[in-house]
């Protein structure tokens, strides 16, 4: 497998919102990492409109619409829309293809008309279930690439997804705080199945000449941090989550390993530790995304960002007009503040205080500061010989930085929880082989359909 030998930026003071070492461009004058960040704006179609192609289309005609005429009304200069599939689009390779050229009208009239800069980003619904079918021969991929066709034929000018391998695996292991479990259904199985599933994502985008984007743990990492904080039922410790973040990173990378070239995918909060390592620009989200979720990040992660993201928006009327409208005003004023300190020399002043208002808020935070996630991004470059040994060295590297910044305030719990995790981390065998033999023994008795063949083992 390619692999990233170095890291992309000497240090991490040389990380910046807006800028990337390798920018992209596409869409309609659309140049992401460039110097200049622009919103992504995520809308969601309200249950029931999915009931026939005809009234998907009309939603999302009416959705995309209010968010470039509130663009062309306050001056907003460019924006991204994802077209994030709901489980229609994607079943029905048809629908999302008709979606993407229907947005791609709208945008083409709005740009020759007001010279509104514009891209679609097709993310495919990954609806594969590793529990109970071949992750790698199934109708599910089957139709899935079929909808990565139809997208890009349609008009998509980024192809992304959240791929789910390992997803069985990591569903017991999270609830258990069972690292082991996490290091290989994240680390190792999940970075197997990225590897077999971007190669032909890659080739779908080369045919079509479209930008190929990223994946995101959102299946995985994100289940444990929702499950640690926020608003949620805080059933699984904030350091172990945090781990578990750390070992995304670890898989998140595969994506571009093989290819793909960016802007990642919003919600793989784990792509600032991505850029430190490829140096592709990196779509993000914090704390515009507290209308699908909590995540104690809110202002951090802008620290790095090319592409600032609301993650998702149910569309519905709002006093000041419907969702997407709005959360497309609130992007775009995000974003005219990070391109003003850009232009007036104060963009590392604004960084400063992005990171330090909440960096000690909460682990996740604390591990995604620029500094600690090259440090991490160091740890997997330094470790890169197998999936397993940069994922293992990757939560090592989080667990030592936790344990050793004394700003970071850790409960008895917590603590004890991180120390645990670690213990377990060290006495994992140096030899991948060796852990992937034993977890394949041990999970094939407790994980309800876990079948090693499947990925390959």
């Amino acid at each position: 497998m390619p692999k990233f030998e170095k890291m992309a930026y000497d240090s991490a003071e040389e990380m910046i919102f807006g800028t990337a070492k390798s920018p992209v461009q596409y869409g309609r004058d659309f140049v992401v990492g460039g110097g200049y960040v622009y919103p992504e704006l995520v809308p969601h179609p309200r249950p029931g409109t999915e009931k026939s192609q005809k009234t998907l289309v009309k939603e999302y005609e009416k959705m995309v619409t209010d968010v470039l005429d509130r663009c062309v009304a306050i001056g907003i200069p460019g924006i991204q829309v994802e077209l994030e599939h709901v489980y229609q689009m994607t079943k029905n390779p048809a629908w999302g293809g008709e979606i993407a050229a229907q947005v791609k009208r709208l945008m083409e009239n709005y740009h020759r008309k007001y010279g509104l800069k514009s891209a679609i980003r097709a993310t495919i619904a990954d609806y594969r279930k590793p529990d109970e079918e071949k992750v790698w021969d199934s109708l599910a991929l089957e139709t899935m690439l079929e909808a990565f066709e139809a997208s890009a034929a349609g008009g998509a000018d980024n192809l992304s997804i959240e791929t789910v391998g390992g997803k069985e695996i990591t569903d017991y292991a999270i609830v258990r705080q069972d690292i082991r479990g996490v290091v290989f259904g994240i680390g190792v199985l999940g970075s197997l199945d990225m590897e077999y599933t971007w190669k032909k994502i890659v080739k779908i985008a080369d045919k079509y000449g479209v930008t190929p984007g990223g994946d995101t743990n959102c299946a995985q990492a994100n289940v444990a941090m929702f499950m640690a904080g926020g608003y949620q039922d805080r059933s699984v410790p904030h350091s172990f989550a945090a781990l578990t973040r750390a070992v995304a990173a670890a898989r998140s990378l595969v994506a571009y390993e093989q290819g793909a070239k960016g802007p990642t995918k919003d919600c793989g909060y784990e792509d600032v530790v991505t850029k430190a390592i490829t140096g592709v620009p990196i779509a993000m989200e914090g704390k515009t995304s507290a209308c699908a979720h909590s995540d104690l990040l809110g202002n951090l992660v802008m620290a790095c960002c090319d592409l600032w993201s609301n993650e998702a928006v149910e569309y519905h009327d709002m006093f000041g007009g419907t969702t997407t409208a709005v959360f497309a005003e609130i992007l775009g004023y995000d974003v005219a503040l990070m391109n003003t300190a850009i232009e007036l020399g104060k963009a590392r002043d604004l960084q400063q205080m992005m990171v330090l208002s909440d960096k000690y808020r909460d682990h996740h935070g604390f591990i995604l500061a620029p500094d600690n996630a090259y440090e991490i991004g160091k740890a997997i470059v330094a470790n890169n010989g197998s999936y397993y040994a940069r994922s293992r060295a990757a939560a090592m590297k989080a667990g030592e930085l936790m344990l050793g910044d004394p700003l970071l305030r850790m409960s008895a719990f917590e603590k004890e929880a991180l120390q645990s995790s670690m213990a377990q981390l060290e006495a994992m065998p140096e030899n991948e082989q060796d852990f992937i033999d034993n977890c394949c023994e041990i999970y094939k008795k407790q994980v309800r359909g876990f079948e090693p063949k499947n990925y390959g083992l």
